[in-house]
């Protein structure tokens, strides 16, 4: 298992692992998922079925359908006769999918709002409280999971689980942006703040409001974008305007 110190150098072993006790497929492909936006396997990067399914314990099926899956969101690319390489990051495709985000949550938000009891608001700010712990010991990667966290909660609170489920399916290079511009790009003291902006509005049952602080929420991957494409070039895809 690699380090972070270890991640900016050529390695031989993969930095990934399964948490039981989810299918084989679906922990591969999350392992998969997560070690791309994280960056531990970098754009460029090159592995095969048989290396995953190796380091994993796994048979090979699970994990070619995987491949198959991380394809299909844009974050791999499968060569024949050459291997399996991590795309670039498709600022199109952020977008595209913030779009989508945006239009689902919205709708999710409106539906939630007046429908949302007591224990739930105890619970999310409990969330905002660790986002915060998250903070300030600098773990991203944890505070991305809470961040997720947060938002998915309105959706599983009002039974709309499919809803999160369209926006986890699209939203892969969103996440690689995410995760990008933290903590300098996006300062993660400001993004919770906005957190408990949503919040406060959707306990006062003001729909407008607890609305236009998502939409406020949701475009900062946008303004991030531009710039972190700017200093990070050999992350992203050629200029697809």
């Amino acid at each position: 298992m690699l380090n972070l110190a270890e991640l900016s150098r050529p390695v031989k072993k993969l930095p990934l692992r399964l948490e039981r006790p989810a299918s084989a497929g679906a922990q591969t492909f999350s392992a998969l998922r997560h070690a791309i936006v994280t960056r531990k396997l970098r754009p460029g990067r090159s592995f095969s079925e048989q290396e995953v399914a190796q380091q994993l314990g796994v048979s090979r099926t699970p994990v070619r359908e995987a491949f198959i899956k991380l394809a299909e969101a844009g974050l791999v690319e499968v060569l024949p006769q050459r291997g399996s390489f991590v795309r670039k990051i498709s600022a199109k495709a952020v977008m595209d999918a913030r779009f989508v985000r945006e239009a689902i949550e919205l709708a999710v938000l409106r539906r939630a709002v007046g429908r949302l009891d007591a224990g739930f608001f105890v619970a999310s700010r409990e969330l905002i409280a660790a986002q915060r712990v998250a903070a300030a010991d600098k773990d991203l990667e944890r505070f991305l999971g809470l961040d997720d966290a947060f938002h998915r909660s309105f959706a599983v609170q009002i039974d709309c689980v499919h809803a999160w489920a369209v926006i986890e399916a699209q939203k892969a290079q969103m996440d690689r942006v995410r995760f990008l511009s933290l903590p300098d790009a996006s300062p993660i003291g400001h993004l919770i703040d906005q957190h408990e902006a949503i919040l406060d509005a959707a306990e006062r049952e003001d729909t407008a409001a607890s609305e236009a602080a998502m939409r406020t929420h949701l475009t900062e991957v946008l303004a991030a974008l531009e710039p972190l494409r700017r200093h990070h070039p050999d992350l992203f895809e050629p200029d697809e305007r």
